[in-house]
């Protein structure tokens, strides 16, 4: 039921974004005065259609991986002379350019529509207060300390802990040491840097960042208590019960549920023995450590969830909500820093300064659609925006086969004063093709290894 709704999650995604994407390029060509042939979301046989009074055909088909809009051309066939005024081919490079650039400029706009809401609707979120730093870290050596909380990373400020990550992140891209403003407990601001020596690419890998700079983000403490059990577990098997205290594994104590996960995770396939408090008795439990794929490593699981840790406090928690218009702008800011920094991070992967392992193919995709829809709504319109500011800066690469190739096309007619040659076009589509083929694999490969090695 998991997968079907990972699935599930993921084709609704597929199917809202490229059909806002399509919807771009087919109101673009309508008011340039093209002909719309055909609108259809997916590829494949036709699951319904219809034919509208502007000629148009429009279209759901059975594979819900894509879609496309199909102009009146006269390169693809014979096109009758009465229309061919409204033929793609017929007009302006400036009025292609517009056709063009009006699909992935859909993504952004629906990006920005997409944070508008939740920005209206209020993001609740976690503020950026240090817990545990490493001892003769980065963080260490920078004199951060448990209980500081971050405000501001080089010039922009940090009220979130998502904010202080992708500023982080932007920051170490730039080869410098990180600029940081900190506030401790007592309320005194001051000003630190992170100093960086050796490998910066190694930090850019996923989940390597906050580790690799010595410090995690304040985690209230969850006790070893049961609160839920997962059918057909091994907790379950060994006769564990919701609200049962695991003080103790093999021997050593468990201080909270994170450190009971410390002693289980690496011994898949061992048999434990747990000392558990219940009613005010201690039991010995022995429990078979199931062992499990998580990413690239395989880890001990024995199906058991934590009981709530209850609510945090007043001070670590913030919401940003703002008026309509406030909203606008701030979705719109929100819209176009993460493009800059998608931007950023593709040519970093190029130049080989980010780690390759940050491109997602539609396995991991479909695994964040999937959780983001069990969250709820908003969360997977979080979702949603990003994958959308992420096909905005796709489609305009200059790879002949994506909008921003056959912009390179239009703009290089502008200069040489007519098109370029078929031959020419044919080149740069199997170049295209091929570079698309290549970036797809890196991020096939990398679906896969986080599932099989």
């Amino acid at each position: 039921m998991t997968i079907l709704s990972y699935v599930l999650a993921f084709l609704v995604a597929i199917g809202v974004l490229v059909a806002v994407h399509e919807y771009g390029h087919f109101w673009m060509a309508r008011r340039m005065g093209i002909r719309v042939l055909r609108f259809s979301i997916g590829f494949g046989k036709a699951l319904w259609e219809r034919k509208g009074a502007d000629g148009t055909e429009y279209a759901i088909a059975a594979i819900p991986l894509g879609g496309y809009v199909k102009l009146l051309d006269e390169r693809e066939g014979p096109v009758d002379p009465a229309i061919a005024a409204q033929a793609y081919n017929r007009k302006s490079p400036w009025a292609r350019i517009a056709v063009l650039l009006a699909g992935p400029l859909a993504n952004f706009l629906f990006a920005v529509v997409a944070y508008w809401v939740l920005f209206v609707a209020g993001i609740p979120a976690l503020k950026p207060v240090l817990g545990e730093v490493t001892a003769d870290s980065v963080a260490a050596r920078a004199g951060l300390n448990s209980g500081d909380e971050i405000v501001a990373v080089g010039s922009r400020e940090t009220g979130t802990r998502e904010a202080a990550v992708l500023a982080l992140l932007d920051e170490l891209m730039n080869g410098r040491a990180i600029e940081l403003a900190v506030r401790d407990e007592q309320g005194e601001t001051r000003r630190t840097s992170l100093a960086i020596e050796g490998d910066r690419r190694a930090l850019t890998e996923p989940g390597a960042l906050l580790p690799g700079l010595g410090f995690d983000f304040w985690y209230p403490v969850v006790p070893a208590r049961v609160g839920k059990i997962m059918p057909g577990s091994p907790a379950e098997r060994a006769g564990l019960r919701e609200g049962d205290l695991i003080a103790a594994v093999d021997g050593a104590p468990v201080a909270d549920f994170p450190a009971l996960v410390a002693l289980v995770q690496p011994k898949p396939g061992s048999t434990l023995d747990f000392t558990v408090e219940r009613a005010g008795q201690s039991l010995r439990v022995p429990i078979e450590v199931e062992a499990q794929r998580e990413g690239e490593r395989l880890v001990g699981r024995i199906g058991v969830q934590p009981a709530a840790p209850g609510d945090l406090p007043e001070g670590m928690r913030t919401l940003e909500r703002y008026g309509p218009l406030a909203a606008l702008a701030r979705a719109t800011d929100k819209t176009w820093d993460m493009s800059v920094l998608t931007v950023r991070m593709l040519w970093n992967v190029a130049t080989g300064d980010v780690s390759v392992k940050n491109l997602s193919g539609p396995i991991n995709i479909a695994e964040y659609a999937g959780f983001s829809a069990r969250q709820g709504i908003l969360a997977f319109l979080s979702f949603l925006a990003i994958v959308s500011v992420s096909l905005f800066v796709l489609n305009l690469l200059p790879i002949p086969i994506l909008d921003g190739g056959q912009i390179v096309y239009q703009v290089a007619e502008i200069a040489k004063g007519s098109p370029l040659s078929e031959r020419a076009q044919a080149v740069g589509q199997q170049v295209g093709l091929l570079l698309l083929l290549v970036l797809m694999s890196f991020a096939f490969y990398n679906d896969l290894s986080r599932l099989f090695s």
